[in-house]
């Protein structure tokens, strides 16, 4: 079995991408298995969750992509959870955008850099998870290129498809031009209320799109998963027992499962 490599992406701001990322990163790990979660979102907020420093001038996903630093001299274990490690975006990072523009295979670099750390590294991770900026930048692009499968999180609110046919041809020019193995492989329906028919609907909505490739395990608003950021934490390691925590720890156990069945 090879590492797998999953991009969370959506070019939708607000969506629960990170937050999905890094609680899934987290569940995952807590399983046994090893995880690295690259940030390629300037804002660095996955960093954040994982406590992982991200200030101005520290090593990170910068120097990567623009310097060819390799990925093993930035990577940075989570101190809360054993097997889980991160490649941290400062804020340099919102420059890259523009300054890998001119550079020499400019949409491979992440892929590079991630090969060349799988094939270097004495235990290679099982799962990668790339978090992206919420735009459809050169750092998604570069995200895309180096992934095999692309896990999209889908709000279950009124413009939840809005946005996502667009994501889709993006999707498709990718495959059709840089990256012929990646496929959309994961929905994962975030902030579903229950108590509402509109998130029924859309949960309803894109299960009829999407088909089986749509998880069964649905992520609900929860407070928990809003407060734990703030704690430099994700939601596993806050409120074990909260339901965010215990639907980020079935959602994982279900792309476990898709994955061993494919």
């Amino acid at each position: 079995m090879g590492t797998r490599i999953i991009t969370v992406s959506n070019q939708k701001g607000g969506v629960g991408k990170t937050t999905t990322a890094v609680n899934l990163a987290a569940a995952m790990a807590g399983s046994g298995l090893r995880v690295l979660v690259i940030d390629m979102d300037p804002q660095g907020n996955a960093s954040t969750a994982l406590s992982i420093p991200h200030s101005s001038g520290t090593a990170g996903i910068y120097d990567v992509l623009i310097d060819g630093v390799p990925l093993a001299d930035v990577v940075q274990p989570c101190p809360q959870v054993p097997g889980l490690s991160c490649a941290p975006a400062t804020i340099d990072l919102a420059g890259a955008e523009i300054e890998l523009v001119p550079l020499v295979a400019r949409e491979n670099r992440l892929r590079r850099a991630v090969q060349s750390y799988l094939e270097t590294t004495d235990q290679p991770p099982d799962l990668v998870l790339i978090d992206c900026p919420p735009s459809l930048g050169l750092l998604t692009v570069n995200a895309f290129v180096a992934a095999r499968e692309l896990l999209i999180p889908i709000q279950c609110e009124y413009y939840a498809l809005e946005g996502l046919s667009q994501l889709l041809k993006n999707v498709d020019l990718i495959q059709q031009h840089l990256n012929a193995d990646l496929h959309v492989s994961t929905i994962l329906l975030t902030m579903f209320d229950g108590r509402t028919r509109l998130a029924s609907d859309v949960a309803d909505q894109v299960r009829e799109h999407f088909g089986d490739r749509v998880l069964r395990t649905a992520i609900p608003r929860s407070v928990r998963i809003s407060e734990a950021p703030s704690h430099g934490e994700t939601v596993m390691t806050y409120d074990p027992t909260s339901t965010g925590a215990l639907s980020y720890a079935e959602a994982a156990a279900e792309m476990r499962r898709t994955k061993e069945m494919s």
